[in-house]
């Protein structure tokens, strides 16, 4: 008796099954996942799984995305096994030593943004600035600003250099713990997307998070421990009228706020992402 050939679209309906049952995701994430799985496993678009449907896959083929989608069921990211996030329209490179870039963090982009006039050589810091996402999307938005991105992880900055790279974008890149290596330097703007979850969380040991490194995502007992650090430290950073702008956790825009505006930063506010949720935080140094 004849064996039923494996295709690709019974392989992505199988993987779909599968990851919606072992990682709770809706089925159409899912198959999005599966999709994305097989474009990287065959090196492949996604258009090329639509013309060859109905193909048998070769053993190798098969034993390939298996051992993708193996990792995925255990929890791994997407954006790990591929190596790549997309984020504010472009794709960067990405690994365990890096946060995976996130859509809310757009917002943080685009607040920014706001703060930068094109044409104008603005001095611009992203602290902690991990896969760079965020100093390159400025950088490649606003190419007359002078970009600074500090990390105090070597592994970090060395892909955050690589994104630059390949996406041809002028950012000076520093190692430092938030200011250590900034004495006597100050910027118009300052921006951060620090660690602010707490120790306790049990989201630290949930799904994709549990692949990322601990250090980029949580900070002391009540997750405030690096945004206390960042709104104390960062006016002696600033240039007078100077902007400060930090995302935070969908529950912490009022403690941000306070420690604001104890701080220096005059009438600090706080801005919704596109659920609604407060994300991002900040205000201007008294001039």
């Amino acid at each position: 008796m004849r064996t039923k050939a494996t295709t690709v679209a019974s392989l992505i309906d199988d993987a779909t099954l599968r990851i919606t049952a072992a990682l709770g995701l809706e089925k159409r994430e899912a198959r999005l996942e599966s999709r994305v799985l097989a474009t990287f496993a065959w090196n492949v678009s996604p258009v090329w799984l639509i013309a060859h449907d109905t193909d048998p896959l070769a053993a190798t083929q098969i034993m390939t995305f298996a051992s993708l989608l193996g990792r995925r069921l255990a929890g791994e990211p997407i954006a790990y096994l591929t190596g790549a996030r997309e984020f504010y329209g472009r794709p960067f490179q990405v690994s365990p030593d890096v946060l995976i870039p996130r859509p809310e963090t757009e917002l943080l982009v685009e607040l920014a943004l706001e703060r930068i006039p094109p044409g104008q050589a603005l001095e611009v810091l992203d602290l902690g600035t991990g896969s760079g996402c965020i100093a390159i999307s400025l950088a490649l938005e606003r190419p007359h600003a002078r970009i600074t991105a500090v990390d105090r992880s070597a592994a970090a900055l060395a892909i955050a250099q690589r994104n630059a790279d390949i996406l041809n974008a002028r950012v000076d890149f520093l190692t430092s713990d938030w200011f250590d290596t900034l004495a006597g330097r100050r910027f118009d703007l300052i921006v951060s997307n620090p660690p602010y979850i707490a120790v306790a969380d049990p989201h630290l040991i949930c799904g994709d998070v549990r692949f990322e490194p601990l250090s980029a995502l949580a900070a002391g007992q009540d997750g405030l421990d690096d945004l206390r650090q960042l709104a104390v430290a960062a006016c002696a950073h600033l240039k007078p009228g100077g902007g400060l702008l930090l995302e935070h956790g969908y529950d912490q825009a009022d403690a941000v706020q306070t420690l604001l505006r104890m701080n220096g930063i005059h009438a600090p506010q706080s801005w919704g992402d596109l659920a609604g949720i407060l994300r991002v935080s900040g205000g201007n140094l008294s001039e």
